[in-house]
């Protein structure tokens, strides 16, 4: 037979290290679980100092299980050690690592064997956490004799892996020890069970759950406390000790605050051995209140309503375990399903109450009632139900950004809210967009919601308030609000009441909402008749009709928008500074200097008008300090600004300024009429201003005509008398003298008779004559007219298109042929006199010794072009003027307003009336023509 190897010593490890993770595996109890580590780990580490210790989660301690000690003294590895912050094994135990520790020795930080390592001379020093799942259980401490003595890779392996077996076994082993635990509940929960059922008062069914909880846990006493919704206290209802002391008989929601909250959000509430699961500060007044050392209280919910709790408690300092906090909740949870059985009866009623309350709501609604009516009825059954003092109806308003009240209902001893509500905070906002239920607020002086409210309902009385949104799922806009003088709870029953209410009010509002935009609308088109009367009575107002119109226009856009200051910066064409035309100042915070000039150009607010079509929102903070010294209402935040616009070729002449408070925010729609209304009153305006501007000048041209008619007649009758006085003295006897004298008076009496004509045929009218003439006759009259100012010029005048001999002058400059067959028709003097008006302005323009030509060309079978073209020099703006197609805004500074401009503008629309035409422009070598179209004489239909 074959003789055994002998094994090699790393081979002996790998066995002796299965041999102890199988026994691991396989012990059931800790004792043998720590015993066979600790055999093992002196079997197979040279330490001479080896401790295990399992940890304490809820009193954060270690409980010594034995080791291996130099001196063999078993009773220093059993002790107990409190971790301390800043201890080396509270580090190991939170941080779940190996620590080393060159010299245990000198170690202060790990006190509880410093002195034991000076004695025995331990210096290298490992500890390990014993650990699973991500939970420390205990650690194992193991001290050398050398100083920095650390594991090998290979021992260290095979040490975690020990530790890590006896983790898990350890582990394993607690579970099934609450598993153990939590089993022991079955038997007195059964038994707490069969007597509910026999029972049939819900009192002897409390003292059933009373007397079992007390036995099962054995607390210094148990108790029942009952909560009042509408007192906001807490009773209590029942104790295990009929002497209980009287001051814990009746506890305010006030006192408990956060042990109320935890209980409302079904929390079971623990205070025990220098733990508790509310803040230290509440927990020391809670044990103070109740007077007890350790208290455990259980939630009694039912339909997430609090309707009491179940205090179990200590007069001495206990840990409550697991299983004894599972007893108490499940007690608590087995009261909340037998309490409704008492009042079985008056749910019933009051859900009964409820269902009839809301039909007859939606009766009135979708009957013919007024909807004062309907919201009276509304108001009065809701608060006797709900036992509130206020019913109020709040509906945002965008312009303002508040909550206006738009209907509210209280007790006879409460006086009416007189004042709006801030706009909600975004963080209320969307709390009511998304909440499915009616929002409760049961102290409104410790409740954040709705902070920004508070202020105004505390100063009048409410402390408790309950809000919901009257359009579900929708922006918050329209909002009912039930208000208590009181602190109260409100029940989900109440929250579902309030809620239906409101969806069913909401249509109500919307109906109320298409109402009220209707009569927006009427007052929109009753401002846009307003303003189209003012014009209308403007004929009839013959004292200052603008002045009338802007301060009505500004009127109805204050009325519109409900603002409270509306002004108008207004100019005159060609002017550089603006005056302030008020128009509605509200009080002395919307204060201006109205009597300040404002420049144009430096003038922010116009520029910045000018620059837009629109209205143009900013804030009193964009705003230069320029503007502010005479803007300078301390109210004054918001301003909307509008230049008084008509068409792109005409210039504004204003800006209408609207001002209000910083929460004013303008809708769309009137910002839309605001805008209808300013280009109204602009073009009214502007019709009004040239209405008048055309009076004056109607005015000023009759009297011209009156007084220059009045001197023709003077004329004409003094004419009149020479020639008398001439017919008188007889006739000359030498007979040139005589042939002289008998022409001279026929010229005298034909131009009388021609001024006789005048004065009687066209005193207010210009009379249209038919009459022929050839050109040739025509230009040689017109050019002796003006030969006086050719000769002082010097200048020379070619006729051309006529046939007459270019390159000759005459005496006169100008050569024409007599005979040339071209005429023309139509009123000849009228004719003659514009033809004169243009050679003058050629003439004036010109340089002396300058060129005037006369281009004569027929351009077809009705009309001959004469053209006069010169090397003079024009205005720019004044060709640009005279162009036919040039906008010419009547109100702006104009050159055709002077001499020359003013007589060519009025030769270009009388030649119009001749059945002609009159045009100005400029060659590309710089010469300026005149051109006019004449008819011709064959023409004539």
């Amino acid at each position: 037979m074959r003789q055994q190897q002998k094994l090699t010593a790393a081979e002996q490890q790998i066995i002796s290290l299965g041999r102890v993770l199988q026994s691991l595996r396989e012990e059931d109890h800790v004792d043998a679980l720590i015993a066979t580590t600790i055999s093992y780990l002196q079997e197979q580490f040279e330490y001479s100092l080896i401790w295990i210790a399992l940890y304490d989660r809820l009193n954060h301690m270690l409980f010594g299980q034995g080791g291996v000690i130099p001196s063999g003294n078993t009773s220093y590895l059993q002790q107990r050690v409190v971790l301390n912050p800043g201890d080396l094994l509270e580090q190991v135990v939170i941080e779940q690592r190996p620590l080393g520790v060159a010299d245990l020795r000198a170690e202060i930080r790990i006190e509880a064997w410093q002195q034991l390592a000076q004695q025995f001379n331990i210096q290298g020093t490992i500890v390990v956490p014993i650990c699973y799942k991500n939970r420390c259980l205990g650690l194992v401490l193991l001290g050398s004799e050398r100083w920095g003595y650390l594991l090998s890779g290979e021992a260290r392996a095979r040490l975690m892996m020990v530790v890590g077996e006896l983790g898990a076994a350890l582990y394993e082993r607690e579970m099934d020890l609450q598993h153990k635990q939590t089993k022991r509940l079955d038997e007195p929960l059964l038994r707490l069970l069969n007597n509910l059922q026999a029972l049939n008062h819900l009192e002897q069914r409390l003292d059933a759950v009373l007397e079992t909880t007390q036995e099962f846990i054995l607390p210094t006493r148990t108790n029942i406390y009952w909560f009042d919704r509408e007192g906001y206290y807490f009773w209590r209802r029942l104790s295990n000790k009929k002497k209980h002391q009287e001051t814990t008989a009746k506890i305010t929601v006030h006192e408990l605050s956060d042990f109320y909250i935890a209980l409302s959000v079904n929390e079971i509430v623990w205070i025990g051995e220098g733990r508790s699961s509310l803040k230290s500060n509440f927990t020391v007044k809670l044990l103070q209140r109740f007077g007890v050392r350790s208290l455990l209280a259980a939630p009694i919910i039912w339909q997430k309503d609090l309707l009491g709790f179940l205090t179990v408690e200590s007069s001495e300092a206990r840990i409550w375990t697991e299983a004894e906090k599972n007893f108490t909740k499940t007690a608590a949870s087995l009261i909340s399903l037998v309490a409704p059985l008492e009042d079985t009866e008056n749910t019933i009623k009051e859900i009964q109450n409820d269902a009839y309350l809301t039909s007859q709501i939606a009766q009135g609604i979708y009957s013919d009632y007024d909807i004062q009516q309907v919201l009276d009825l509304c108001a009065t059954k809701v608060l006797q139900r709900l036992l509130a003092t206020r019913f109020l109806l709040l509906h945002y308003d965008p312009e303002q950004n508040n909550y206006q009240i738009f209907y509210q209902n209280q007790l006879h001893h409460l006086r009416p809210l007189m004042y709006s509500l801030d706009a909600l905070k975004d963080v209320d906002w969307q709390l009511l967009l998304r909440s499915t239920e009616a929002v409760a607020i049961e102290n409104l002086e410790t409740d954040l919601r709705f902070f920004n409210w508070h202020p105004h309902l505390l100063e009048n009385g409410v402390r408790s308030l309950i809000v919901c949104n009257c359009a579900f799922g929708q922006e918050p806009k329209v909002l009912l609000a039930l208000a208590t003088e009181t602190h109260r709870s409100w029940t989900s029953v109440e929250k579902e009441l309030v809620q239906v209410v409101a969806q069913q009010i909401g249509i109500t509002i919307r109906q109320w909402q298409l109402h009220r935009q209707t009569q927006q609308q009427q007052k929109i088109l009753q401002s846009f008749q307003q303003c189209l009367r003012i014009l209308e009575q403007s004929q009839d107002s013959p004292t200052q009709p603008i002045q009338h119109l802007e301060r009505t226009a500004l009127e109805q856009i204050a009325a519109i928008l409900n603002c409270s200051l509306t002004i108008l910066l207004s100019w005159q064409p060609g002017e550089n500074v603006a005056k302030i035309i008020p128009g509605i100042i509200a009080n002395s915070e919307f204060e201006i200097v109205t009597d300040t000039l404002i420049p144009l150009q430096s003038e922010a607010l116009i520029q910045w008008a000018l620059l837009t079509d629109e209205l143009l929102p900013i804030t009193a903070n964009d705003l230069p300090p320029a503007t502010k010294k005479w803007l300078t209402g301390a109210g004054v935040g918001q301003i909307l600004v509008m230049a008084l616009r008509t068409t792109v070729d005409y210039q504004p002449t204003g800006v209408v300024v609207i001002a209000d408070h910083w929460q004013r925010r303008w809708s769309e729609d009137s910002l839309f009429t605001t805008e209808t209304l300013v280009c109204q009153l602009a073009w009214s305006r502007r019709w009004l201003q040239i209405t008048q501007m055309l009076e004056s000048r109607t005015e000023e041209l009759r009297q011209l005509n009156w007084y220059k008619h009045r001197r023709l007649e003077d004329i004409q009758r003094t004419v009149t008398q020479l020639l008398v006085q001439m017919d008188d003295l007889g006739i000359p006897t030498n007979e040139l003298t005589h042939m002289r004298y008998q022409q001279l008076l026929r010229q005298l009496d034909n131009t009388t008779a021609s001024m006789t004509a005048l004065l009687k045929l066209e005193l207010w009218q210009l009379q249209m004559s038919w009459e022929t003439v050839p050109i040739a006759s025509l230009l040689k009259r017109s050019l002796e007219r003006v030969d006086n100012l050719l000769k002082q010029q010097r200048l020379w005048v070619g006729v051309h298109g006529l046939g007459q001999q270019e390159g000759e002058e005459s005496s006169k400059n100008y050569s024409l042929l007599p005979h040339s067959s071209l005429a023309i028709a139509g009123d000849i003097v009228k004719i003659e006199l514009i033809l004169h008006e243009l050679l003058v302005c050629a003439c004036q323009r010109s340089t002396t010794g300058g060129r005037i030509d006369i281009w004569c060309r027929r351009l077809d079978e009705q009309f001959l072009e004469v053209s006069i073209t010169d090397n003079g020099d024009i205005e720019s703006q004044l060709l640009t003027e005279l162009h036919q197609d040039t906008p010419k805004d009547i109100l702006a500074p104009s050159r055709l307003e002077q001499l020359p401009g003013l007589h060519l503008f009025i030769c270009q629309k009388l030649m119009l009336q001749l059945g002609g035409e009159l045009h100005f422009y400029q060659l590309p070598d710089g010469r300026i023509v005149s051109r006019l179209l004449l008819p011709l004489a064959r023409s004539r239909s």
